[in-house]
């Protein structure tokens, strides 16, 4: 008789979800956050790997593609999230991927430079996450790595190679993309990253008395039972917290 494969999870610090997905993400899988502008992605991201270092003492690494490391900073400081305290004990290592581009000086560790390519890319973050010896990833977002691709065909290719080096590193990771027209199906930029990614977690929003709610969506879990029932979330002082047990409004 074969024994049964037990899969090991790695708890994404997020309220509420974890009971979603029987017990938290698999470990090393590839997880897609998707929503529109506002919906909390980034701090959906910045989240599961605080909470990685502060609770479970695991390594992460954030790379950001859509603001500056020090407004990353300045942000998740609302949440009483304190990155910089971590990244002085190598504990979290942020990648600044705006300034150089922007044409703007960075004192930052990390720094990815101006003229990039895609492949020069995710060697550096892959340099990065063995440096810090890292368990937890988080890129910030999949449509500025490809921002200057034009073909289909190379944004497949590039998307295609970082799920290969991601499944390479062994971490347990997450990329954000915009989601253009979800209730028409679109959730994502490009229509690939869906299929490259083992999960996905649509944030959205639905409008309910004339106010926009908050919810979250498991579009897909490879290696995990889990429902296709919408649930309400909300971003408080502390963070996303997740209401599994909710009705959408």
């Amino acid at each position: 008789m074969i024994e049964k494969y037990k899969v090991r999870r790695v708890k994404s610090g997020i309220p509420g979800f974890d009971e979603l997905v029987e017990g938290g993400f698999p470990r090393g899988t590839t997880v897609l956050v998707t929503g529109p502008t506002g919906s909390g992605k980034t701090t959906f991201g910045a989240q599961f790997v605080y909470k990685g270092a502060e609770e479970h003492d695991e390594h992460g690494v954030i790379v950001t593609l859509e603001e500056r490391a020090q407004d990353l900073r300045r942000e998740m400081r609302t949440f009483g999230w304190d990155l910089e305290r971590y990244e002085k004990e190598g504990k979290i290592a942020i990648i600044d991927g705006v300034s150089a581009v922007a044409g703007l000086p960075s004192e930052e560790q990390f720094v990815l430079e101006g003229n990039l390519n895609p492949e020069d890319f995710l060697r550096y973050v892959y340099r990065v996450v063995k440096s810090i010896e890292a368990k937890r990833l988080v890129i910030d977002s999949v449509p500025s790595i490809a921002f200057r691709l034009r073909e289909e065909r190379d944004i497949r290719k590039v998307l295609l190679q970082l799920n290969t080096i991601l499944l390479e590193m062994g971490v347990t990771s997450i990329l954000t993309t915009e989601a253009p027209d979800p209730m028409q199906g679109r959730i994502s930029r490009y229509g690939i990253e869906e299929y490259i990614s083992r999960g996905v977690v649509l944030l959205d929003f639905i409008e309910k008395d004339v106010e926009l709610k908050r919810y979250l969506l498991i579009r897909k879990m490879r290696e995990t039972k889990h429902s296709m029932k919408k649930f309400p979330f909300e971003i408080t002082s502390e963070g996303i917290t997740v209401y599994p047990s909710g009705e959408v409004y």
